[in-house]
């Protein structure tokens, strides 16, 4: 249920109506924006008397929420969230990068990348050191050493970091060493990690799954947001379809969908999306011109030789021309690059 309070109304008022109707055991969320106040009441407010006098005299209008995700909802949340991630704000005019390798390597490999894609304008370091590949026999990560190293490579540009974690018994690891937790597409339903997650306050960028449904997509979004945690990023990464010439196919449209659902930044991966270096900086530029807020690149200083996910890397000059471009889509939306 969403409960829209008129201009004007006192926050005594305010605080007595959210008092009001806690008594039906359920929780009052208050979103103060621009033009209103909202409270956003989750939970069964079938009990909920809607002919009370406590919300007749401020009360503009009620209005229920017919879809299952409550917290991610635009009705409950009309203005867009932004997201602090190490300081970097996502989700506001500004449009924001993310770029590095897939897998952490070794020390000079991830300071020196990191140290180019800030020069070519990225605002966040990726690298994955736990890495969840299809088959066992593939470059499984660094692990807790590929944590420190993405670390060595903030403390050396400032850049904060995002990084996949696989596991709800790996949090208190990754705890103080990430700025954004990373959720991979195979992870997305993993319920048991994204509701551990909900209980921290660090930023979690949440990825699609290959085969989910936007709905299903949000619902997950909705476990983090559950549990406490409001800090959530959504990114589109690619879905399967019957073509079979890209790694997966783009759902250029889940960008508007998305953002007219939910009030969630959202992010695109036209990395994984595409399987195809060739294919990103095209990705990237139909993306931020779709109403995305920002991107998720890999660039990888030798993608000849990467140990994962070489093929779809960006080299150093593929990324600094695909910024470039990016910046004349930017400006041509309304966005800042």
């Amino acid at each position: 249920m969403i409960i829209v309070l008129k201009n004007g109304t006192p926050q005594e008022e305010i605080n007595k109506i959210a008092g009001w109707l806690s008594r039906y055991n359920v929780e009052v969320n208050k979103i103060v924006g621009s033009n209103a106040t909202v409270l956003g009441i989750v939970g069964d407010t079938s009990a909920v008397d809607t002919n009370s006098a406590y919300l007749s005299e401020h009360v503009e209008k009620i209005m229920k929420v017919q879809e299952p995700y409550k917290r991610v909802n635009r009705k409950m949340h009309p203005e867009d969230s932004i997201i602090d991630v190490g300081g970097v704000k996502i989700g506001g005019k500004n449009l924001i990068i993310m770029a590095g390798p897939c897998s952490v390597e070794g020390e000079d490999q991830i300071v020196e990348i990191a140290k180019n894609v800030k020069a070519s304008g990225a605002s966040i370091i990726r690298g994955g050191a736990w890495k969840p590949r299809s088959s066992p026999y593939s470059f499984q990560g660094l692990k807790a050493e590929g944590l420190d190293l993405l670390n060595i490579a903030k403390a050396e540009t400032g850049l904060p970091i995002v990084t996949e974690i696989t596991n709800p018994m790996h949090i208190n690891q990754f705890m103080g060493k990430v700025d954004c937790f990373q959720v991979g597409a195979r992870n997305m339903q993993n319920f048991e990690l994204l509701m551990e997650l909900g209980k921290t306050k660090v930023p979690v960028l949440l990825k699609r799954g290959f085969s989910n449904t936007l709905e299903e997509f949000l619902m997950s979004a909705e476990y983090i947001m559950s549990g406490g945690n409001e800090n959530v990023i959504l990114c589109e990464r690619g879905i399967r379809t019957c073509e079979t010439f890209t790694r997966n196919t783009l759902d250029i449209s889940a960008i508007p969908a998305l953002k007219k659902l939910s009030h969630l930044p959202v992010i695109v991966d036209p990395s994984h999306a595409s399987g195809k270096a060739w294919m990103v900086e095209s990705l990237s530029m139909a993306s931020i011109a779709a109403g995305a807020d920002g991107l998720l690149i890999e660039v990888h200083n030798d993608p000849i030789n990467a140990l994962s996910d070489g093929a779809q890397s960006l080299t150093y000059e593929m990324f600094e021309e695909t910024m470039k471009k990016l910046k004349g889509i930017a400006k041509i939306v309304g966005r800042e690059l």
